[in-house]
């Protein structure tokens, strides 16, 4: 067996590499990839900050859905993606799946940014007579805000892995994970090393992007107060 079917130069990847990126099924398979993870981040935070201020404002809430939220925690992903895939269409299955995952990361840092909130900040703001909006504005959000953007930066990670390991289970039409799965499944060891080096480029430039952003919403926070 040629050393090359085992572990090809990398010169030899990045040739492969430049032959897809000439194709444009490559860039629309790509894009794809990027959208189911997106969505599914963007839902796991919408609903990890939304069950944080549940569990946090009401008792019942918490004894509902914390219980919930740390079985999904501990629920391996292979396991997850086995029963949405008999669940949800095939191109749902990636951004449900990341959403899962992002969920109690957030979840639980939203949680601990509103428990540890200073209470003698809280104290002012009810001297002062702050309405219920303008405490969350003025001393909710920045106290949460750190815990949150931490939690965005884990996620990102998580979504991004449990994303592609999805559409390789699940195989949905334009999908990094497909061509992952089809160059192992015929033996192009080239284009398995080119796709995977794909996938961690855009999880590279994804963190970075999404890392400026952070910076940038935090910035304008601290600027506001």
């Amino acid at each position: 067996m040629r050393t090359e079917f085992i572990l090809p130069p990398p010169l030899t990847v990045l040739t492969t590499l430049w032959g897809l990126a000439g194709e444009g099924t490559f860039w629309l398979t790509a894009l794809a990839t990027l959208g189911r993870i997106f969505a599914g981040l963007a839902g796991g935070v919408a609903a990890g900050t939304l069950l944080a201020v549940l569990t946090q404002a009401f008792s019942w809430a918490d004894c509902l859905f914390s219980p919930a939220v740390r079985v999904i925690r501990a629920t391996p992903v292979a396991s997850f993606i086995l029963l949405i895939i008999l669940w949800a269409p095939t191109g749902q299955v990636p951004a449900i799946v990341a959403a899962l995952m992002v969920l109690p990361v957030v979840w639980g840092n939203v949680s601990r940014g509103i428990a540890q909130t200073d209470p003698l900040l809280l104290e002012a703001g009810r001297a002062y007579r702050f309405s219920r909006w303008k405490t969350v504005c003025l001393i909710y959000i920045p106290s949460v805000l750190p815990y949150f953007t931490s939690a965005c930066h884990t996620s990102l990670g998580l979504a991004w892995k449990a994303g592609v390991a999805a559409e390789v289970l699940c195989v949905p039409k334009l999908a990094i994970g497909t061509q992952v799965y089809f160059s192992k499944i015929y033996l192009e060891t080239p284009d398995l090393f080119a796709w995977t080096l794909v996938v961690i480029v855009l999880s590279f430039l994804l963190e970075r992007g999404l890392g400026a952003l952070l910076r940038k919403l935090e910035g304008g926070t601290a600027h506001a107060r």
